[in-house]
C-alpha cells in the first residue's frame, strides 16, 4: 500500500521544488516586518523540508536511472513539444540538492541579523529558491527565460537588501547588466524558434540535425546570442567586470547564495551544448566549444591574477568563484564525458567552499575592526593555566611582550574561525586531503587520458595544446590562491593587534560548520560522489534517452463522467412545434 502510493506520488514530486517556495513566499508577504522571527522560521523550516524534497528527487531520480518517460512532469498535461515540460534527471537532482543545501546555510545566517537589514528579506529569499530550481527542472528554452526572470527580479531585491553607498552602487551595475542579459536572452530565444519551429530543448535537438544549409548560420548566430546571455551569468571574461564588486558588497548570507548563481549560467551551457550540439548535430556538433575553452581560461587566469592582487576577503571570495566558473567553462567546452564527470564534482565542491567563505569573510572582518584585545585575556586570566607565575623558565616560548605562551588558552571561537579559513584555503586552492584536492585530480586525470579528449581540435602552437594549458592554469590558479590566502591568513590571525576575542553566535557557526563538514564529506565520500557524477556525464553525452523520454511522455487520460445508458433506448422524435397562438 505505502510503496504503491509513493510510486504515485514520486512522479509529482518533479514540481514540488518550485511550487514550495513559491507558496512560502506567498504566505511571508502576509506577515507584518515586526515578525522577524516567525519569517525566519518559516524560511528555514521551508528550506529544509525543500532540501529533503530535493534529497528523496536525487534518490529517486538514481534507482530508476532516470530520465524516463516517470520523471518528465507535463504541467498541464500537454504532450511535449507543446506544453510546459519539466523534467528530473541527474544533473537537475544534484544541482537542487546543492542549492537546498546552501540556501538553508545562508538563511540561517541571515536569522542572526542580516535578514533585519531590509524588508521583504525572506520572501525574496524563497522567490530567489523558486527561479533557481525551475531553471534547472525546465525543458523549455522560453521558461527558462521566465525562471531567469524571476531569479533576476529576486536577486535585484537581495543585492540592494541593506545600506550604504558601495552597495547601492554594485547593486546598479548588477541590475542593469542583467537587464541587458536578458534582452539578450530573448532575442536569442526568438531567433533559434524562427530557425527550429520549437522551443523545446528536446525537440529542438531533435530537429538541429534536419536544419537546412541555408539557415544553419542563423541557427549558430542564435545560438552564439543566447550564449552570451548565460555567460554573462556565469562570469566569463571580459563580461564578469561587474560580479566581484556586486558579490563582495552584497549581504554576506545574499553572497553565499549568489555562488550558485553562477552556476546556473555554467549548468544551462552544459546542459545546451550537449543537447544541441552533440555528436549526432551533423554539421552543428561540437558548435563553439573552442570559444568556450577559450574564455574559459582567459577567465581563469583573469581570476587568478585578481586574487592574488587582493586585500580584501570579499573581493578573494567573489575571485574565488569566479575560478570555479572559468574552470568548468572550460571542462564544458571541451565536450568530453570524463572531463565533465570530474567537472561536476569539482562544482559541487568550489560551489560550497565558495558560500562558506562568503559567511565566513563576515565573521572575520567583524573581529578584526572591533578594535580589542586579540588575546582577550588579562594576566589573572591566564594565570591559572600556567604552571609559573608568569616567570619564565628556560627553554619556554615567549611572545613579544616576554610572556610564556605555553599553557595560553586558545578562544573557541578564535580556534573555530582559524580552522574553518585553513580548510577554505585548502578548497580554493585545490590541496589535499578535502574535496577540491579531489575534484582537481579528478579533471587532470581526464586531460592526461589521451583517449579522453578530441586530439587535434584545440592546437595552439606546433606542441602546446589547449588540455596543457588548461593543466598548466589549474596549478598555477591553485598556487596564487594558496598566496593570496596565506598572506590575508597571516594578516587576520597571526598580525599582532589589539583586538578581542571573536563573537560568533550559533546561527552564524552552525551554517559554516555545515558548509565545511559537507566539503569534507564529499572527500569522504568521494568515489560514489564521482560514480554519480560520471554517470551524469554519461547520461549527458548521450542525450538521445532524454529526448526520448521528453516526446515520448504521454499526457495522462481525463475522466469523462457519462450519463448511464438508458436499457431501452427509443429513437429520436422530433418534437413537433407549438399551434399559432399556443403557449411552448
Amino acid at each position: 500500500m505505502i510503496e504503491e502510493l509513493a510510486q504515485r506520488l514520486m512522479p509529482h514530486l518533479v514540481v514540488a521544488p518550485i511550487l514550495l517556495p513559491m507558496l512560502t513566499a506567498a504566505l511571508l508577504l502576509f506577515l507584518q516586518e515586526t515578525q522577524q522571527r516567525l519569517k525566519a522560521q518559516i524560511n528555514v523550516a521551508s528550506i529544509l523540508l525543500g532540501l529533503v524534497l530535493s534529497c528523496l528527487l536525487l534518490v529517486w531520480v538514481k534507482a530508476n536511472d532516470a530520465p524516463v518517460a516517470d520523471s518528465v512532469y507535463l504541467a498541464g498535461n500537454w504532450q511535449a513539444p507543446f506544453g510546459i515540460v519539466l523534467v528530473a534527471d541527474r544533473l537537475a537532482a544534484l544541482m537542487l540538492v546543492l542549492t537546498s543545501t546552501i540556501a538553508l546555510c545562508g538563511a540561517l545566517f541571515a536569522a542572526s541579523r542580516w535578514d533585519r537589514a531590509g524588508v521583504h528579506f525572506h520572501p525574496l529569499f524563497q522567490l530567489q529558491l523558486m527561479g533557481l530550481a525551475g531553471a534547472f527542472l525546465t525543458g523549455d528554452l522560453f521558461n527558462l527565460f521566465v525562471f531567469f526572470e524571476i531569479m533576476l527580479a529576486a536577486s535585484y531585491g537581495l543585492m540592494l537588501h541593506g545600506s550604504g553607498r558601495a552597495r547601492v552602487s554594485a547593486g546598479m551595475h548588477y541590475v542593469v547588466i542583467n537587464l541587458i542579459a536578458s534582452s539578450v536572452f530573448l532575442i536569442g530565444v526568438a531567433m533559434l524558434y524562427s530557425v527550429t519551429g520549437t522551443l523545446n530543448m528536446a525537440d529542438m535537438a531533435a530537429r538541429i540535425p534536419q536544419v537546412a544549409a541555408g539557415d544553419r548560420p542563423v541557427l549558430h548566430a542564435a545560438s552564439a546570442i543566447l550564449a552570451v546571455a548565460f555567460l554573462v551569468k556565469a562570469g566569463m571574461w571580459p563580461l564578469n567586470f561587474w560580479l566581484v564588486p556586486g558579490y563582495s558588497n552584497a549581504t554576506p548570507p545574499v553572497g553565499a547564495l549568489f555562488a550558485i548563481m553562477t552556476k546556473v549560467g555554467v549548468y544551462t551551457m552544459l546542459r545546451l551544448s550537449t543537447l544541441m550540439f552533440s555528436p549526432e548535430a551533423g554539421p552543428s556538433a561540437d558548435f563553439g566549444g573552442d570559444w568556450i575553452i577559450y574564455g574559459g581560461l582567459a577567465t581563469l587566469a583573469f581570476a587568478s591574477v585578481g586574487m592574488i592582487g587582493s586585500q580584501k576577503l570579499g573581493n578573494m571570495a567573489g575571485y574565488a568563484v569566479i575560478v570555479s566558473s572559468g574552470t568548468l567553462l572550460a571542462a564544458v567546452g571541451f565536450g568530453r564525458e570524463g572531463l565533465t564527470g570530474g567537472a561536476l564534482y569539482y562544482l559541487l565542491s568550489s560551489t560550497l567552499a565558495a558560500s562558506a567563505f562568503f559567511l565566513m569573510t563576515d565573521v572575520i572582518e567583524r573581529w578584526r575592526n572591533d578594535g580589542a584585545s586579540i588575546a582577550g585575556f588579562e594576566r589573572d586570566d591566564v594565570a591559572p593555566f600556567l604552571n609559573t607565575e608568569f616567570e619564565p623558565q628556560e627553554g619556554v616560548n615567549l611572545d613579544e611582550e616576554e610572556e610564556a605562551l605555553i599553557g595560553r588558552p586558545i578562544p573557541a571561537a578564535t580556534a573555530f574561525l582559524g580552522l574553518g579559513f585553513i580548510c577554505v584555503v585548502l578548497l580554493v586552492a585545490g590541496l589535499p586531503p578535502l574535496s577540491g584536492f579531489v575534484g582537481k585530480v579528478a579533471m587532470l586525470s581526464a586531460l592526461l587520458n589521451p583517449h579522453g579528449l578530441q586530439q587535434g581540435a584545440s592546437v595552439i602552437t606546433g606542441t602546446v595544446t589547449m588540455p596543457m594549458v588548461l593543466l598548466a592554469l589549474l596549478i598555477l590558479s591553485g598556487l596564487c590562491a594558496l598566496i593570496a590566502m596565506s598572506r590575508a591568513g597571516i594578516r587576520h590571525f597571526w598580525a599582532v593587534v589589539d583586538r578581542g576575542t571573536p563573537k560568533v553566535r550559533l546561527a552564524e557557526g552552525l551554517p559554516i560548520a555545515a558548509l565545511l563538514l559537507a566539503c569534507i564529506t564529499l572527500a569522504v565520500k568521494g568515489d560514489p560522489v564521482l560514480r554519480y557524477t560520471h554517470a551524469t556525464a554519461q547520461a549527458l553525452h548521450d542525450p538521445s534517452r532524454y529526448i526520448h523520454a521528453v516526446l515520448s511522455k504521454e499526457p495522462r487520460p481525463g475522466k469523462v463522467s457519462q450519463a448511464p445508458a438508458d436499457p431501452d433506448p427509443q429513437p429520436a422524435r422530433a418534437t413537433p412545434a407549438p399551434a399559432q397562438g399556443a403557449t411552448p
